[in-house]
């Protein structure tokens, strides 16, 4: 039982670091288009949640 404690306290961080580095570098190489999508979809969730919270 004690191993496996280990193996998460080893593999836990180890595994979150590789997702924040694999996210960074999809972000950075991504399009115009694709920035301009996710701008638009923020912006619209941004306006979204004001219309639920003011009604």
């Amino acid at each position: 039982m004690e191993s496996i404690w280990t193996l998460m306290t080893i593999l836990g961080p180890l595994l979150l670091i590789g997702a924040i580095v694999y996210a960074y570098i999809r972000n950075k190489n991504s399009t115009r288009e694709e920035k301009a999508a996710a701008e638009r979809g923020a912006r619209e969730v941004r306006e979204d949640i004001d219309r639920h919270n003011n009604p």
